[in-house]
């Protein structure tokens, strides 16, 4: 009863007939039942010779981050989920006789309602793929910048002018390393490099605010800049 490996070209046969009209091994969404049977799988199965097996093994590889949290019981085996009947699964000719109740089960279906179930798998799993890929947060865009602030002379405090610049606080500005860079006539400026999110700082209202200091900055300018 159910799955027994999915090693043998016999094991994967039977995944394979199993998941043809399944995205998941029991239910509408992953589950342990899933989770037990893709760790039994040592190497993807072949696309070619397992096409539906390769296709569920693919799916649910995309969850492997989430397998702790998954619904289900974990404590049972693989065994425990599959056809009751693997040989009817395997070879539909020796399946036995269908009882009086089951004169009107169709096992195996037109190929127009496989179509139509294919169809519905695929529309399925499009709408799971984008409902995922939806609720992922996007990273913020951010750049790395390197900026010069130029005192007005060689009597700027150079101390009380990085101390301003760093005071500048904003959502989405991050300040870094810092050093002076001698520029001529005993004068030095500073060179600060900062991290800002694209969206949140602007760099040119960045460097009105600084500029602001007018008792110890001349002017600023972008050094460089560089996206992460």
């Amino acid at each position: 009863m159910g799955f027994t490996d999915f090693l043998s070209d016999a094991g994967l046969t039977l995944l394979n007939n199993w998941v043809k009209t399944r995205s998941y091994i029991v239910g509408y969404t992953p589950s342990q039942a899933d989770v037990k049977c893709f760790q039994q799988i040592k190497t993807p199965p072949a696309p070619e010779k397992y096409p539906y097996a390769w296709r569920w093994y693919n799916h649910i590889l995309t969850f492997e981050s989430e397998f702790d949290t998954l619904p289900g019981d974990p404590t049972k085996d693989h065994t425990a989920y599959g056809p009751e009947s693997a040989e009817l699964t395997l070879n539909p000719a020796k399946a036995p006789e269908k009882e009086e109740d089951d004169d009107e089960v169709d096992l195996f279906g037109s190929d127009e309602e496989e179509d139509q179930e294919a169809e519905r798998l695929k529309a399925e799993r499009l709408a799971e793929y984008n409902k995922k890929k939806a609720s992922k947060v996007k990273p913020a865009a951010k750049s790395v910048v390197t900026m010069d602030v130029k005192p007005w002379d060689d009597e700027t405090s150079m101390t009380e002018l990085e101390a301003n610049v760093r005071a500048i606080e904003k959502d989405g500005l991050v300040w870094g390393a810092s050093k002076l860079v001698a520029v001529g006539f005993g004068i030095k400026k500073l060179q600060i490099n900062l991290v800002v999110e694209d969206e949140k700082v602007s760099l040119d209202e960045l460097q009105q605010q600084i500029e602001e200091d007018e008792d110890h900055v001349q002017s600023t300018d972008i050094a460089a800049m560089q996206k992460l």
